[in-house]
């Protein structure tokens, strides 16, 4: 595969970021398999936590290795501490994610435009970001993965065992009640419609937001959306997580034809 870091100015943000982008290759090393598809090839939108940046997947995971005989390119957004929001005293990390970056990296790369071959994941931070993308814009993704999503972030601001970052809740939201809008991950599921991606959640049974996969799970289920999920033993840990993304890139409904 080819692993770039691409340095390039948002216009949604006003300023220079960065993302991480692994391009499928058929050429393969010792040791390392390679493919390549004859059209546009599919892409997987991966998002990183709160404490980390877009290299993290590579440096943490083999990333590379598991999409390498896939033929799957794999973009690797830079969001700093943004919850993948609008900031109320920030900047403006859904806008570049949700409508900026897709048109950037189809300018710049090879990729399929295409609802069936795109998908988005990420962890913990990340984990949120996927799920909310995928519940706001369902006509864009055939699967949506969450690895230890913080997905109940309004029930999160207060939490007795691990409340919410004041300082980060300030900047991202500020005053705004989270409960109800666009930001609450629940709320968006209970007055989705019908023609949803597929979800996969995964969650370890000893993580601190253990609790809040379970009730989206739970919310899933009532409603009828279909949800693949592993509640396994595991901490909120890279060992936990470089597994758990090896079983999305299993579950992910990639075409093969070619």
């Amino acid at each position: 595969m080819a692993r770039i870091r691409c340095d390039f100015f948002s216009t949604a943000l006003g300023m220079g970021t960065s993302m991480t982008v692994l391009l499928p290759d058929s050429a393969a090393g010792i040791g390392m398999a390679g493919a390549a598809r004859a059209g546009d090839p599919p892409v997987l939108y991966l998002l990183h936590g709160l404490t980390d940046d877009d290299t993290v997947w590579t440096r943490r995971t083999s990333i590379e290795r598991y999409v390498a005989p896939l033929g799957l390119a794999v973009v690797m957004p830079q969001v700093q501490r943004s919850f993948y929001c609008d900031e109320a005293h920030g900047n403006r990390y859904w806008t570049f994610l949700s409508e900026e970056l897709p048109q950037v990296c189809r300018s710049f790369f090879r990729l399929s435009d295409r609802r069936e071959d795109t998908f988005v994941a990420g962890l913990s931070m990340g984990g949120y970001g996927a799920v909310k993308w995928a519940l706001r814009h369902p006509d864009r993704f055939a699967a949506a993965a969450s690895l230890s999503g913080a997905l109940n972030v309004a029930h999160r601001r207060h939490h007795p065992t691990s409340p919410m970052d004041p300082a980060v809740w300030h900047t991202v939201w500020g005053d705004r009640d989270v409960a109800g809008p666009d930001d609450d991950t629940v709320a968006l599921l209970e007055r989705s419609g019908d023609d949803l991606p597929a979800f996969y959640v995964a969650c370890g049974t000893e993580d601190f937001l253990y609790e809040d996969n379970t009730r989206f799970v739970a919310t899933a289920r009532g409603r009828g959306v279909p949800v693949t999920v592993d509640f396994s033993p595991g901490d909120h840990d890279w060992g936990y997580w470089d597994a758990r993304i090896q079983d999305v890139l299993a579950w992910l409904p990639l075409r093969r034809d070619g």
